[in-house]
């Protein structure tokens, strides 16, 4: 039977899928339209934001021993990052899209000081290179609202 932090840091097992980090930025995109397209509640979107990420640092600490640095069954990662990504952002299915788009370039490729974030000790460092990934996707996602090119 999986402990509670490892349930959390594969975001209810999804981190032992094919691509879960992926599949998991997908499904927030997906319930972030579900769940606030007719709300826009950005203070709960923030409130929750900040549970993933500080839950993400704890359960990535504690698995860290068993599944090795960084694991790929870790993606609450790719979670916390893609809640940060559609924070402050207005509902639409467009702008998730987007966003997923956006966060998935900067994880990956890892541009602009996201790769030196990997080094942080335990869960800071699986954390953190995503919460900045999901930084600069937020940026380039609200400029291309404010400029109304989305």
């Amino acid at each position: 039977m999986m402990r509670l932090h490892q349930w959390l840091a594969s975001c209810l097992g999804i981190g032992y899928m094919k691509g879960g980090g992926t599949v998991a930025a997908a499904l927030v995109a997906v319930l972030w339209y579900f769940l606030l397209r007719n709300t826009g509640a950005d203070n709960i979107m923030l409130l929750v934001t900040s549970l993933i990420t500080a839950a993400g640092i704890w359960s990535s600490y504690k698995v860290e021993p068993n599944w090795g640095k960084d694991s790929s069954r870790v993606v609450i990662d790719e979670a916390a990052g893609m809640c940060i990504s559609l924070l402050f952002v207005p509902v639409s299915w467009q702008h998730g899209l987007i966003a997923l788009v956006l966060f998935r370039f900067f994880d990956i490729l890892k541009p602009l000081f996201i790769r030196r974030m990997e080094s942080l000790p335990g869960g800071w460092g699986v954390m953190m290179d995503d919460v900045l990934a999901g930084v600069y996707s937020n940026i380039v996602l609200q400029v291309m609202i404010y400029n109304s090119i989305v």
